[in-house]
């Protein structure tokens, strides 16, 4: 039933556009309980080198007490391998106490509140929990702009080639990407600027999570009442990917079904993941040049390697490196622990290397936070 639902809704395009804030715009469900949406998870290795550093933010002001908020960390030899997980769980009965379950020994319970941090009793990690700004930044209005003008530019007739790729001309590019890098036809303006949710913060030794070897891959979700609600790994995956520039009713559909969803069970959303890679191929004029693309593959298949790494969704740490610069830095085989700081510039790196396979090929004309974060001193942001 769904793989025929996925299959009817891949075949659509629609003129209205969902925009992607990393996780912030989600579906109807989601957001009618901002206590359990997920705004955004980062993960990075630390400077010394000994453990790994866990941030999700949740866009509301406060956390639900019946709620389940978890980190789920694979852990493995080598990217894409893993053979362990260990389980993060945590749950703030009152905003003065919380009890987290690292892996099925270590324990955390107390006050998370004190920037300091709250220790567990072996001292092997700590947590906080309260009021913080997000890191992440986003001109979401000129998005929204670019976007509304590719769906009606299409409209208009643009050809694709076999794989769905647009042949914009240069002039039709060039005013999507103008959009793209403005706010209101003015300068680009951060749309989350000032935005402060509630911030769940661990700094956790590696040697509880790497079981299986030193990279490591991570996703976070939200239950109540052992009912998944919301799930998060990469930047706008979740968000931007699902129905790219279909209808908020179909984009939201698909949401509700990949929150439901686990990277073991999310291979059902690789077609319409593939048809919205297609899309973005053409933002910068040019088709075929995108992150992982199978040149040699039949029109059809091209986009099916990156569809399947994102579809599965996890944030990728080599956490035997210490040098953290690069979005995709473990996928793409560099030195580098990849995963996602609180500096990193993820919107504009990760839609560029969908759009022409490099860090560098779109941007929304954000570049930095408005707010001063530390990847080294806890509680970080």
């Amino acid at each position: 039933m769904m793989l025929a639902r996925l299959a009817l809704a891949a075949a659509l395009l629609l003129p209205s556009v969902h925009a992607a804030a990393s996780d912030h715009l989600d579906s109807p469900k989601v957001i009618a309980d901002p206590r359990v949406d997920i705004g955004d998870i980062y993960a990075w290795t630390s400077a010394d080198g000994r453990r790994v550093n866990l941030v999700m933010t949740i866009v509301g002001h406060a956390l639900d007490k019946n709620a389940e908020y978890a980190f789920h960390i694979d852990s493995g030899p080598r990217f894409p391998d893993t053979t362990a997980r260990t389980d993060i769980v945590c749950r703030f009965p009152s905003k003065t106490q919380a009890d987290c379950l690292i892996g099925r020994d270590e324990t955390i319970r107390g006050d998370p509140g004190k920037p300091a941090g709250l220790a567990s009793a072996s001292g092997r990690s700590r947590l906080f929990a309260g009021l913080r700004d997000d890191p992440f930044f986003n001109n979401v209005k000129g998005s929204r702009a670019a976007f509304d003008l590719a769906a009606a530019t299409l409209r208009q007739g643009v050809p694709r080639d076999a794989a769905g790729c647009p042949a914009y001309t240069p002039k039709q590019t060039a005013a999507i990407l103008d959009q793209w890098r403005h706010t209101d036809g003015g300068p680009a303006r951060n749309f989350l600027a000032g935005w402060t949710p509630m911030a769940i913060v661990l700094e956790v030794d590696l040697g509880l999570v790497n079981r299986g070897g030193p990279v490591l891959a991570v996703w976070a979700d939200t239950l109540v009442a052992d009912v998944r609600i919301d799930r998060m790994g990469r930047p706008l995956t979740g968000n931007g990917l699902l129905a790219h520039l279909g209808s908020d009713e179909e984009a939201d559909a698909y949401k509700l079904m990949y929150n439901a969803a686990t990277p073991e069970t999310a291979d059902e959303f690789v077609p319409v993941i593939a048809r919205s890679l297609a899309l973005y191929d053409g933002y910068d004029g040019r088709c075929g040049n995108q992150l992982m693309i199978d040149r040699a593959a039949p029109p059809e298949q091209r986009y099916l390697p990156l569809a399947r790494l994102l579809a599965d969704d996890r944030l990728w740490v080599d956490s035997a490196v210490t040098t953290c610069t690069q979005l995709f830095g473990v996928e793409l085989g560099l030195h580098d622990c990849g995963a996602r700081t609180l500096h990193y510039d993820a919107v504009n790196v990760y839609r560029s290397l969908l759009a022409g396979g490099t860090n560098d090929a779109v941007t929304d004309g954000v570049r930095a936070d408005d707010q001063q974060h530390s990847d080294t001193v806890f509680p970080f942001l």
